[in-house]
């Protein structure tokens, strides 16, 4: 990513999350559409968590090189949290995938058409019984799995290639038992961008559940980078080196550092 300016760090986040909800959001008017009358199954379910797995991935080896492909605010604040992301690019950045999200939307009303947003548009919503602590609990663990894993999977120490894989699996695999309580937001660009198009195009939005999707998803997003800080810490090893006398059976231990192993090179 070096030699890469900013408008282009921040083009890439906008397009990888509006290829996000374009298809993966997108997947849910469209098998809305194509089933007709048909009620929902866990087949049609499947297809759509496979939809979101597989962009994501494409995703990630698209974008990856050019502006990492967070494409989710969660994540973006698990890295600054475990200090692998800068803070002072923290609102560009949610910014640039929250108008991706809102591009995707827009992207599914235009290929969809105006049924697409008769049939909801995708919005991740919680139904009457599914109250605000359920819907909760079940976007925070959600998030939590795929931040965590995002983090874990891009360790220094962790088997290379295969990221990208391992990332757009675990959104596949979470959005299974999620989706049926809160249709498996896990990101809130994704939650808001199909929401302010639905709104833009004259349909029903439940603004008030948007403060339970949000707070959840950040929350886990924070979670899931201290659970992270606290499994990979490595604990400093003293390393013996020979007393100043000389003698190699006497010896004392200190701190090994950067810049002790500097003087000592």
């Amino acid at each position: 990513m070096e030699g890469l300016r900013t408008p282009q760090k921040l083009a890439a986040e906008v397009l990888g999350t509006a290829f996000l909800v374009f298809i993966g959001v997108g997947a849910v008017p469209a098998t809305l559409i194509v089933n007709g009358d048909s009620p929902m199954t866990m087949a049609d379910l499947g297809i759509i968590s496979f939809a979101f797995g597989t962009i994501v991935i494409a995703t990630v080896y698209a974008f990856g090189h050019v502006s990492g492909n967070h494409i989710n605010p969660a994540v973006t604040l698990g890295l600054a949290v475990s200090g692998q992301f800068p803070w002072r690019r923290v609102p560009e950045y949610i910014a640039a995938q929250v108008a991706g999200g809102i591009v995707g939307a827009l992207a599914i009303i235009g290929v969809l058409g105006s049924q697409a947003s008769d049939l909801g548009l995708g919005v991740a919503a919680y139904s009457d019984g599914v109250g605000a602590g359920q819907a909760f609990t079940a976007e925070f663990i959600g998030t939590f799995i795929l931040v965590l894993t995002v983090l874990m999977v891009i360790h220094r120490n962790a088997p290379p290639g295969f990221g990208g894989l391992a990332i757009g699996l675990v959104v596949f695999a979470a959005i299974i038992p999620v989706a049926p309580a809160t249709g498996a937001a896990i990101n809130p660009a994704r939650t808001l961008g199909p929401m302010v198009v639905q709104q833009l195009w004259g349909g029903e939005v439940e603004w008030g559940q948007a403060p339970v999707y949000l707070a959840a998803e950040l929350a886990a997003g924070i979670a899931a980078a201290a659970v992270y800080l606290t499994i990979t810490r490595v604990r400093d090893v003293p390393e013996r080196v020979p007393a100043v006398s000389g003698d190699a059976s006497s010896s004392s231990t200190r701190p090994t550092t950067p810049e002790s192993e500097a003087a000592s090179a």
